[in-house]
This record gives structure tokens, sequence and C-alpha cells, in this order.
């Protein structure tokens, strides 16, 4: 797996600098197992660069400049390839919610990505809010996409422990609140309770500090589920929005290839540190025009 003008480039990973559409377009068509990505919100941060996402003038802008990203990641994607795409949302005028997340997806839907799953990330530590006239926010979506019908997933590798009771009955249990029992309503025998359960569609994951970033990034957990779930050993796993190499850390942890793009090349600088890489190594090649989100 070899790129030109590469920010940093080894056998595991390549740091790309840049507009992250342009650098997709680079890519080898199907080289890509699995892109695990969390783009900048709209109207969240301003980093000061022109053309950035998540600074278009409207949402209708966004969902389309989005759009035609993950239209070409697509290409790279292989046939058996997935897409996990986390965002969350904003308030427009009049104190509208905006439902940010979904116009994308279904904006993606309508250019021919399959939506699979519509995953709530739950974070129990979310920040207080002071907002009065509605409940505050601790949640935000995680999409699940795929190119087709068919793709790779490997449910095993993401199962999650049975909780609570743990003696076996082959009789059903007539109380039907212990769902998440190994006795529970279904009557498990050892080997399937020992398998354990699938782990839903809700995500309670807390965000977790990084100084360098100065507040709550994207935590390593869910990109280490959705990769496990999604590729295999020496798969590529692709971060677009690369940021801080969140995404990077769980692909090397689980041993598979990464690719990261961003604009800046200081935000490659604290994945670099983060993903514990040889800064000697950096080529610094390429020139920043386009802004992303560090903290992802």
């Amino acid at each position: 797996m070899m790129l030109r003008r590469a920010y940093y480039s080894d056998d595991r990973v390549q740091l790309l600098t840049g507009d992250a559409l342009e650098k997709i377009s680079g890519l080898a068509a199907g080289s890509v197992q699995t892109i695990v990505t969390s783009p900048p919100y709209f109207g969240l941060r301003d980093y000061g660069h022109p053309g950035q996402y998540g600074q278009e003038r409207t949402l209708a802008d966004y969902v389309i400049r989005l759009t035609a990203l993950f239209d070409e990641a697509r290409r790279v994607l292989a046939d058996d390839g997935t897409l996990w795409l986390n965002l969350g949302d904003a308030y427009g005028p009049r104190k509208q919610l905006m439902g940010v997340p979904w116009r994308v997806a279904f904006a993606l839907q309508d250019s021919g990505w399959t939506l699979r799953n519509s995953i709530v990330w739950h974070k129990p530590n979310a920040m207080p809010s002071n907002v009065k006239d509605r409940m505050g926010s601790r949640h935000e979506n995680i999409f699940l996409f795929s190119k087709g019908s068919r793709y790779f997933f490997d449910l095993d590798a993401v199962r999650v422990p049975y909780t609570g009771d743990r003696k076996l009955s082959r009789r059903v249990h007539k109380s039907a609140n212990k769902a998440n029992t190994a006795r529970g309503v279904w009557g498990l025998d050892e080997a399937q309770a020992s398998r354990g359960r699938n782990p839903g569609d809700v995500w309670s994951i807390s965000t977790r500090p990084y100084p360098a970033a100065h507040f709550a990034t994207f935590p390593v957990d869910i990109p280490e589920r959705c990769i496990k779930a999604s590729s295999r050993l020496g798969d590529t796993v692709l971060d677009p929005c690369s940021g801080s190499g969140t995404t990077g850390m769980a692909a090397l942890g689980l041993g598979r290839r990464y690719i990261g793009i961003d604009i800046r090349s200081e935000y490659h600088e604290l994945a670099m540190d983060r993903m514990a890489l040889p800064v000697s190594s950096a080529t610094h090649t390429e020139e920043s025009t386009h802004g992303q989100d560090p903290t992802h």
C-alpha cells in the first residue's frame, strides 16, 4: 500500500494532508475495507480555513458536500466493505433542531448507499446543559452503510457478555425483564450463552479527555467496535477526517492498516504521537488545503 506525497508513510500507515475529496480521488478503487469517520459537525467549530467542512453557508450545502465526499469514498471501498459515519445534530434559527445526521443519511441513501443501522451513541458523561426549555442532549448518531445488501460483518467479534443471572435453563423464563441475562426469556443453553449477545443499536460509551485537544474527543471504543465488526486482520481502514488519529489508534491496535486524511499537518503530529509513530519518518511533503476536525 504505497501512496505518493504522504505526510507520513510506512507499511502500516499513510497520513495524507489536504482536501479529503481530492485525496480520496487518488486512492485505488476497492483498496479500503472499511471507513470509520466523524466529520466536523455543521456550524460547530471554525478552524479558520477557507472551504472547511462544517462552515458551509447553509445546511443544504453541508449535506451536498458530504454526499460528494462519500460518493467518492464508495469507489475506494471494497465491494463487501462498509462505512461507519458519526454525526452530531445542531440547532438553527428559531431554536429549530435541524436533524443534520438524518438529512445526511437520507442523502447518502439517495446517492446509492444502503443504510443498515442507525446506532444511538449514548454518552453517560455528557457535559451538563444549561438549557431551560428542552431536554439536554446526551446522544449522537452512528450510521452503518454498505455498498449493497451483502457485505462483510463479523458479529462474533463484537458480542458482549450477558449480565445478571448466569444460571442456565432450557425452559423459557416467564419473566420478561431479564432479556440481557443468560437465563433470560430465551432459555439459552450454555454454548449459546458463552458466545455473548449482540451489542444492539444503543451504545453507552463515555467520551474521553485528550489534553492536547483541550476538550473531550471521539472515544477509541467506538472505532474499535466498528473495525472489529467490519474488517479482518491486515485490512485497510480509512478515516477521511482523521483529526488526532483516534480511528488510526484503533486500527493499528487491532492489526489493521490505516489511511488518515486531514487538512492540517499539526493534527497529523498529534495522531503520530498517539499512534507512537516515529516523527523522524514524517515526509512533510503535502500542502494544507482543507479544514477538518482535530477531535476525531
